[in-house]
C-alpha cells in the first residue's frame, strides 16, 4: 500500500451510534478494536463526527406530528427523520472512548447546518455545500481512500460514493462497518456503492497483505 497516496476515513465512531446512544447501531461498538488496528496501518487518517445543532432539520422532534424514521420532502430531496442525536457538545456526540487513533490528522464535523443534513464526509446532503475534505486530501497527495465506521448504509455509503465522484480510488472495508439496515437500506446502499465504483473488501486485505 502506498502510504503517501492513501488515507483511511473513519466515519462517525461516536457514542450516539453505539449501544446506549440516541441512534444506536446494534453491535457497532464491536468493530472499534478492528478500526483501531486498521488505523495503525495508515499514515493518513481522517475522523468524521456528526455534530448537530439541537434544532436540526433531521430531528423528528422538530417537526410537529412526525415520528422517527418517517420521511419528509425538503428542497434537496427526501429526508429521513431521526431521533435527536449527536447534538453539539453532548456526550452523545463525543467519540466512543474505545476509539484510539491518536495520529489522526483531521476531524471533519458534519451536519452542523440547521437546515441541511449531512451523511457524506465530502458534501452536505444538498450536494452543494462542501466540507473541505476533498481539498485536504488532494493537497496531501491522496489518490486512494479506505472507508470504515458507522453506519454502512448511510454515512459510510454516502462518503464512499462521493469519494468516487471526486476521483478517489475508493474501498469500503466491510467488516469494519456497522449498519442500521432500515427497510433494506443496507442492500440498497451496497448496490449504490457498487454502481458508483466503490470496491468492497475485508480487513485482511490491509492487515494480512
Amino acid at each position: 500500500m502506498n502510504q503517501q497516496g492513501t488515507a483511511l476515513i473513519v466515519v462517525d465512531v461516536q457514542n450516539g451510534f453505539t449501544p446506549g446512544g440516541q441512534l444506536a447501531v446494534s453491535d457497532a461498538d464491536l468493530i472499534i478494536p478492528l478500526i483501531n488496528r486498521l488505523a495503525g496501518q495508515f499514515e493518513h487518517v481522517v475522523l468524521t463526527q456528526d455534530w448537530h445543532p439541537a434544532d436540526h432539520i433531521s430531528f423528528a422532534e422538530n417537526h410537529v406530528g412526525k415520528q422517527p424514521f418517517e420521511t419528509i420532502d425538503l428542497d434537496y430531496g427526501v429526508q429521513v427523520l431521526w431521533p435527536s442525536h449527536c447534538v453539539q457538545g453532548t456526550h452523545d456526540a463525543a467519540f466512543h472512548p474505545d476509539l484510539n487513533i491518536s495520529h489522526a490528522q483531521l476531524v471533519i464535523r458534519k451536519g452542523i447546518h440547521t437546515h441541511i443534513d449531512s451523511y457524506s464526509a465530502f458534501m452536505e446532503a444538498d450536494q452543494k455545500t462542501p466540507t473541505g475534505l476533498t481539498g485536504y486530501l488532494r493537497e496531501h497527495g491522496i489518490t486512494t481512500v479506505y472507508v470504515v465506521g458507522i453506519a454502512t448504509d448511510f454515512c459510510v455509503a454516502w462518503t464512499a460514493i462521493d469519494a468516487c465522484k471526486f476521483g478517489f480510488n475508493t474501498f469500503v472495508i466491510e467488516d469494519a462497518t456497522g449498519a442500521i439496515d432500515l427497510n433494506v437500506s443496507l442492500q440498497q446502499a451496497w448496490g449504490d456503492m457498487q454502481a458508483a465504483g466503490v470496491q468492497r473488501v475485508l480487513s485482511e486485505v490491509i492487515l494480512n497483505p
